[in-house]
């Protein structure tokens, strides 16, 4: 089925890991791909080429989402290139972890500037789109540990939680204009920003889930093209944890 026909999607951090998966799933749900990342690599053109061969229009934009004013381009790109903009998913992310008596400034500010000022960035672009032709869904990457903290992670937990406000507010505020706002909190993925984590550190997380599995991007992937497709019309507001029981 090509539910997501006629729309198109914007996904932020979207050339690995979840966001690829994700633009991925969006382009074979009918959806015209706008991507954007730091830069292109050859594992992203694989991807881009993947979705031109599946028959929908496709964008790379490279930007670093925690700078306001290319936001504020990247979206207008979007608009000019493919004709307007449906979808937004906000998934781009970094982690920097230490205790807090060894984080650094530059830490603190380099995982709030991305995880949660990238958010702010590109739903404030799009926020204006979507009220005026009246619909649109944004889809924001949050974290279990945007709900529960984590030791090490306090740079990557503030900024997940801040995410969980800002969906909250967002769909208070464009809810009139028939905009869905909603996050995922994903559990542990394996995605290359987790694969160099320590062994007892997967093992801890796999042993905390009750389904005894490790996520992948796909998990996640499934969740958002459902948030932006009719049969999610009625929610907003939310934050769903894929976490495969880690967190409950």
């Amino acid at each position: 089925m090509m539910e997501l026909a006629g729309n198109v999607a914007l996904v932020t951090g979207g050339l690995r890991g979840i966001g690829a998966a994700t633009a991925l799933e969006l382009a074979q749900n009918g959806a015209d791909v706008a991507v954007c990342d730091l830069q292109q690599t050859p594992e992203g053109e694989q991807l881009l080429d993947t979705i031109r061969r599946l028959g929908r229009q496709v964008l790379f934009c490279a930007a670093d989402v925690s700078n306001f004013n290319r936001a504020q381009e990247v979206v207008a790109e979007v608009v000019r290139a493919l004709g307007h903009l449906d979808i937004l998913v906000n998934n781009a992310g970094i982690n920097r972890d230490h205790v807090i008596w060894k984080m650094t400034e530059q830490e603190w500010d380099s995982v709030l500037g991305i995880n949660l000022k990238g958010v702010f960035n590109y739903s404030r672009a799009a926020a204006p789109i979507f009220r005026t032709q009246g619909r649109g869904k944004i889809v924001s990457i949050s974290s279990v540990n945007g709900l529960r903290g984590q030791p090490g992670l306090s740079n990557y937990a503030a900024a997940k939680a801040g995410i969980i406000g800002l969906t909250k507010t967002l769909a208070k505020e464009l809810g009139k204009y028939q905009v869905n706002v909603n996050a995922i909190a994903p559990g542990y993925i394996e995605t290359k920003m987790t694969e160099n984590l320590a062994a007892d550190v997967k093992a801890e997380a796999l042993k905390g889930t009750v389904l005894g599995r490790l996520g992948a991007p796909e998990d996640i992937a499934h969740v958002v093209t459902f948030l932006c497709t009719e049969g999610a019309r009625h929610i907003t507001g939310e934050v769903i944890r894929v976490d495969g029981g880690e967190y409950m």
